[in-house]
């Protein structure tokens, strides 16, 4: 990805969501255009203009963490979108080449762990938001359509944010959504930032992109939230309506791999659901087949 570009897209983004009011700032007169002008920005982290302007302009990397700080309290930057800015200037990234890496791989000990949890939907997730593995009550609460063992062949993987605005299966399984892709698009933005160099990452955005005017939309306004934890709708086809909790557990690694895990209150009736989920994996494949022949 051309990081000094998408650094200067994010700056302007973000400069434009903002008044003067929001920074303490007086407004004289009607602005032609919305947001902070770029010399108000600058003023308020204290740089000049000129080099504000060509920071906006993509003429400039590797800013110094001094300079990031000066810009996240100038544009009222959350500490997520702080790290995004900082990801996007160049400080910590060792090598500027592009490079094409080999299939990623879940741990073993981390497939035992997802594989362990037994009613606890769970799905690990590459940097690229690919499924490198999952459980059995997760597969059928995701992705019941697809085959059960697709994440052990790289080239057959799911792929979480491209099913979601490509798969009508998996577009269907969230009622609202809207909501979830626009989550869907924020985190990618951040683990774009971070694994800037990464080729298989640029080319599904790249992917999405050409492929989705949604996503292309969603991209273009640069949205940036670390999606750890929160509350999710799914309209399953065999479970019907289900409101479930999800966290996300990082690796401590640098890998980016994430385990997803779905999480119902206890005593709901979305509680009682998962169990069956559990309990009769073959018996809820045989009904999705049957709907599936019916259609």
């Amino acid at each position: 990805m051309n990081q000094p570009a998408a650094m200067g897209d994010f700056l302007r983004k973000r400069r434009a969501a903002l008044s003067p009011a929001d920074v303490g700032l007086m407004d004289y007169g009607t602005r032609r255009v919305p947001g902070l002008r770029r010399e108000e920005v600058a003023m308020l982290a204290g740089m000049s203009v000129t080099y504000y302007a060509r920071l906006e302009q993509g003429q400039h990397v590797n800013a110094s963490d001094a300079i990031i700080d000066s810009l996240a309290r100038a544009l009222a930057l959350t500490e997520v979108e702080r790290k995004h800015l900082s990801d996007l200037s160049g400080i910590k990234r060792r090598s500027p080449k592009t490079t094409r890496n080999r299939p990623d791989q879940a741990r073993p000990g981390t497939k035992r762990l997802v594989d362990s949890m037994g009613s606890v939907p769970s799905v690990v997730l590459g940097k690229r938001t690919e499924v490198l593995a999952w459980n059995r009550a997760g597969h059928w609460l995701v992705a019941s359509h697809l085959d059960l063992d697709a994440p052990d062949t790289p080239s057959q993987r799911p792929n979480m944010t491209r099913m979601l605005f490509l798969d009508e299966a998996t577009r269907s399984l969230y009622p609202h959504w809207r909501s979830e892709a626009a989550r869907a698009v924020a985190s990618l933005r951040l683990l774009s930032g971070r694994f800037a160099d990464d080729i298989e990452l640029a080319a599904l955005v790249g992917e999405l992109t050409l492929k989705s005017p949604e996503f292309a939309t969603m991209w273009a306004e640069h949205p940036v939230d670390n999606c750890m934890s929160g509350h999710k709708t799914l309209n399953h086809p065999r479970l019907g309506c289900l409101e479930l909790g999800f966290e996300v557990l990082t690796m401590p690694d640098d890998s980016g791999h994430r385990i997803l895990t779905y999480i119902a209150e206890e005593g709901s009736e979305a509680a009682a659901a998962l169990t069956r989920l559990h309990r009769q994996p073959f018996a809820l494949a045989l009904d999705v087949a049957r709907l599936g022949e019916a259609v």
